[in-house]
């Protein structure tokens, strides 16, 4: 079982922020990487059946992108960008929604405010504010509100597990608890204590002890649901991820909630998102599975 909450390297903030200052270990983040995407991206919102910048609340960045395979009953994919909720926009992220609307699943890319701007708790606020929208306005979008599924990426992941941690049914009288079907948390960050030990990223974040709790799905937020999930970590990543996945696993894994994990062999943090649009990927087809589609 692995024990989430002790560091044998004490708290020396550089050694955090090796371990979770990602973007200074790929020196063509902003030459290639994002280029990449973000050429990609518009690609898909030229090409694809898409309707963009729906407003679902008031904050700058509440607004989202929607998807549209041609087929409304579809399950739909809620896409939760990172960026560890103080960079990136879901337009980078168009280009995910590709493979899928290809394989008959409407794709929604959330956007949300960030740090410092607000805070993490009401960036976690703002995405059940977005499912909420999704799930009360699903026939106006032209998505399947019974067929709805999240998956996040690194801050998205964190994000991710906190909707499955939501009871739904407290939070707007008219929707059932189980609206969300299955759950893919990618690199998720499920203990935030660690993150707020760093230096260059909790400047923004200013997280305090706790908040850092208070936000965590490990200490404070487990699945409400047993809808499956899917936790996937990139196998070149660092170890710290590996542990920040592999602890939700063990904690809330159950007979009755299957809460799997899968490491995409030989790739980092950024370069998992290339490996999930590839279709002949297992990556992508472990996706499709557990949205109840072959790959």
């Amino acid at each position: 079982m692995t024990t989430p909450l002790t560091y044998h390297e004490g708290h020396d903030p550089n050694w955090f922020d090796a371990q979770y200052n990602l973007r200074a270990g790929r020196p063509d983040y902003e030459e290639t990487v994002i280029p990449g995407w973000m050429a990609d991206s518009q690609t898909a919102r030229e090409t694809l059946d898409c309707v963009l910048d729906v407003r679902y609340a008031a904050g700058e960045k509440q607004k989202l992108d929607v998807f549209r395979c041609g087929d409304a009953a579809a399950p739909t994919l809620v896409w939760i960008h990172g960026g560890y909720w103080q960079r990136g926009d879901k337009s980078i992220y168009s280009f995910l929604a590709t493979p899928f609307v290809q394989n008959n699943v409407n794709v929604v890319v959330v956007g949300y405010d960030l740090c410092p701007a607000v805070s993490m708790t009401q960036i976690s606020e703002e995405l059940r504010e977005a499912m909420a929208y999704i799930w009360t306005e699903s026939e106006a979008l032209g998505i399947n509100c019974n067929r709805l599924n999240v998956m996040g990426h690194s801050a998205g992941g964190h994000l991710t597990q906190m909707m499955m941690a939501t009871d739904w049914s407290a939070y707007h009288a008219a929707m059932p608890r189980d609206i969300i079907k299955a759950g893919i948390p990618v690199s998720p960050l499920s203990y935030l204590e660690p993150v707020r030990l760093t230096l260059a990223l909790n400047a923004n974040l200013k997280m305090n002890a706790s908040e850092a709790d208070r936000e965590s799905p490990m200490t404070n937020h487990p699945p409400l649901t047993n809808a499956p999930q899917l936790v996937v970590v990139g196998g070149a990543e660092t170890d710290e991820f590996h542990r920040q996945a592999q602890m939700y696993v063990d904690k809330f894994s159950t007979d009755m909630r299957p809460v799997d994990m899968y490491v995409v062999p030989g790739v980092d943090h950024f370069d998992e998102l290339n490996v999930l649009v590839d279709r002949d990927s297992p990556f992508f087809a472990k996706t499709c599975a557990i949205l109840g589609l072959k790959g």
